[in-house]
């Protein structure tokens, strides 16, 4: 029988994915339309920062050690600048349905890349379920230029795929800082130092952003992705993962291509096709493979957002 600390825990992870399946229509609905990519990226980072300097009223500082600090810079280049650029830029040239189903291959490319660097090894069924998710993504992005995907872009696809891609190599790579240190502390610095390098060269774009042309459904879509989804949510994550085994983490996530495809088709702005339910599918049952192969004390990660 579940303990209600155990309980609260699963309706944060319900919690997070509710909230960052949000991100894939409300995106949609703004970038490139009435707020840049860039803009949005260093705006969001800027929000983030401020943020996570909140836990500071009530933690004291945590000393980062000096040969962790060229780590960290490289964790906030991966997750704060390389991965939201990706999903920005990929999200204002795709469809929120095929970004969201994209984005749920981030625990095969972590069984990849640990295979690739000998931290993990394949077995006849973790290959099953890479090749059948791999099969099911590739398929995705060939048939956005497909005359019937009219709201998908092959260019926007294989942005989000990339975006998948950095979240897979930090979370193999910089496995060892999230266990050194505190969660707030590692957030405080990823996201303060990705907003030091982003601002310069976002605040023009910001400036130029004519907030005047916004309707009020408009300016809440903008408000909400800058301020919702990036800090609490993988805050929540990350707490959350120390008391439920990954797998369970890693099942949550397939709220986020459900609940995004739910929204974008009542806001109007994608509509499923066969396709790619059908190799949504796919995808889902190579990742659930995969997952599964671990067994109930699994170390498959799973993906930090925003």
């Amino acid at each position: 029988m579940a303990t209600p600390k155990t309980a609260y825990i699963h309706l944060a992870l319900i919690f997070c994915n509710v909230i960052w399946a949000c991100d894939y229509p409300f995106y949609n609905l703004v970038l490139g339309k009435y707020i840049s990519p860039l803009a949005m990226v260093s705006a969001s980072l800027v929000i983030a920062a401020v943020w996570s300097l909140l836990p500071l009223l009530w933690e004291k500082p945590e000393r980062i050690e000096p040969n962790d600090r060229l780590k960290i810079f490289g964790a906030a280049m991966l997750m704060g600048v390389a991965r939201k650029m990706c999903m920005m830029f990929g999200l204002s040239h795709t469809s929120p349905i095929d970004g969201s189903i994209i984005s749920t291959t981030t625990p095969l490319l972590v069984l990849l890349l640990s295979v690739f660097i000998g931290l993990e090894r394949f077995t006849p069924k973790r290959t099953l379920g890479v090749l059948l998710g791999m099969a099911g993504t590739v398929a995705v992005i060939v048939t956005s230029n497909s005359g019937l995907h009219e709201k998908s872009d092959m260019i926007g696809n294989l942005l989000i795929f990339t975006s998948a891609c950095v979240s897979a190599a930090y979370m193999v790579w910089f496995k060892r800082l999230l266990s050194k240190y505190r969660i707030t502390t590692i957030l405080m610095w990823i996201y303060c130092l990705s907003a030091i390098v982003m601002l310069p060269f976002g605040l023009n774009d910001i400036l130029k952003t004519d907030v005047s042309n916004m309707s009020t459904k408009i300016m809440l879509a903008v408000l909400f992705v800058l301020i919702v989804p990036t800090y609490l949510p993988n805050l929540l994550l990350n707490y959350s993962l120390r008391i439920v085994a990954p797998t369970i983490s890693s099942i949550y996530a397939y709220i986020q291509p459900v609940v995004a495809v739910a929204l974008a088709v009542a806001m109007g702005l994608d509509k499923p096709h066969l396709d790619t339910i059908f190799f949504a599918l796919i995808i889902f049952v190579g990742v659930g493979i995969v997952v599964g192969s671990y067994g109930k004390k699994s170390s498959v990660p799973t993906a930090d957002k925003g």
